[in-house]
């Protein structure tokens, strides 16, 4: 598979970094806004014990960008990237400005689905707005900053959000949630260019399912998805190992800390080298997978701290390795006049690890131990390296 072959369409061939970054950082206001609310629920006392309830509004932010991400991408696609990106921001601010001007603690459900909505418009748009403005030759730079700044929204959010819900409640957050995506909305109509709606050919059912299955999308698709399940197994499970060896908070809390501050320093690093033809596609994607996989395993042979950090490190250098190339990937092997539709589509696969992942470790270790659940879900992310193995040669 060749290197991006769709950089700076539709715009110049020098794209400057000016017009990536508000993209970098509508990564970040999805991040921060799934995560940021998420880890803070308990905070709304009268749904300490219905869990039942808690489960409902965890899961609607990632529900609605699973059912509306390749519905706004293709929609993105025949529109256009920008105004698609731009309007599901706006939409991101009023969601979160209502909730804080009617002041109904119980409509917490419904300004919850109303901004993953809206990050499903913007957020497949930015990853495709990356694809198409980015220079062919730092398309791997491009998306390990895009998903530097996403890590950074997901290790920020939840001690962010629990500050500010700690100063003044739900109200404060979702004003601060406001304000930034507002902010990123002024910035992204500043500076970031509108690369005009390509025509595109007809595609029927068979086509489409067939694009599914191609070796330019389902292995970048299944790698990412394997990134996103250690990421939220790492960040969900790893305290509970520390904590059966009698670490402190402290100590399994600086594990966390580490596996995110490597996933997102790493990750421009790895772009960089992919762009300089240094870490071909094909073996980035193997060898990252199989690198997140022996993390994932690490934590039920090695214990103490050590162990806990050593994970950490290599389930954070792995998802790191895979993160910008598989992104690369997906945009160079994608039609042009399709981008959108392929990033929406291939965003299902991370929230599906991103959910799936903790739910097969609780699963297996409810059988087998939490040791069990480690090592099981490690097996199953290793398998999917398979898929990288699908790639041609050449990539």
């Amino acid at each position: 598979m060749s290197d991006g072959a769709h950089g700076s369409t539709g715009t110049s061939s020098s794209a400057p970094r000016a017009a990536l970054v508000p993209l970098y950082a509508a990564g970040f206001v999805t991040a921060f806004g799934s995560h940021g609310i998420a880890a803070n629920l308990g905070f709304t006392g009268d749904l300490d014990e219905q869990l039942l309830t808690l489960g409902i509004l965890l899961a609607l932010y990632d529900g609605a960008e699973i059912v509306l991400k390749p519905v706004f991408g293709a929609l993105a696609d025949h529109v256009g990237l920008r105004p698609v990106l731009l309007g599901g921001l706006f939409a991101f601010a009023v969601a979160s400005a209502a909730f804080v001007l009617v002041g109904n603690p119980a409509l917490l459900g419904v300004a919850r689905f109303a901004q993953g909505a809206a990050a499903a418009a913007f957020s497949p748009s930015a990853g495709a707005l990356i694809g198409r403005i980015a220079p062919q030759r730092g398309q791997g730079r491009a998306f390990g900053s895009y998903g530097a700044w996403k890590g950074l929204g997901y290790t920020a959010g939840p001690l962010l959000g629990g500050v500010l819900v700690a100063l003044g409640g739900y109200p404060v957050l979702f004003t601060v949630l406001t304000v930034l995506a507002v902010a990123v909305f002024v910035w992204a109509v500043v500076v970031v260019p509108s690369p005009p709606p390509l025509p595109r050919r007809r595609q029927g059912l068979g086509q489409a399912l067939r694009g599914l299955a191609d070796p330019g999308f389902l292995p970048p698709t299944l790698a990412l998805a394997s990134s996103a399940a250690a990421l939220s197994c790492g960040v969900g499970f790893l305290p509970l190992v520390g904590a059966a060896d009698g670490l402190s908070p402290v100590a399994t809390g600086a594990a966390v800390s580490v596996l995110a501050v490597v996933a997102a320093v790493s990750q421009p690093v790895v772009g960089r080298l992919r762009d300089a033809g240094r870490m071909p596609d094909r073996t980035a994607l193997v060898v990252g997978t199989l690198l997140t996989a022996l993390g994932l395993a690490l934590p039920a042979v090695v214990g103490h701290l050590v162990g806990l950090l050593v994970a950490a490190v290599v389930i954070g250098a792995g998802t790191a390795v895979i993160t910008p190339v598989a992104f690369a990937v997906l945009a160079a092997s994608s039609p042009t006049e399709r981008l959108g539709q392929t990033m929406g589509s291939a965003e299902i696969g991370r929230e599906f690890g991103e959910a799936g992942g903790p739910f097969l470790t609780g699963l297996i270790a409810a059988g087998f131990g939490l040791g069990g659940g480690f090592l099981g879900i490690a097996v199953i992310v290793a398998l999917t390296a398979l898929g990288g193995l699908r790639m041609r040669r050449t990539a």
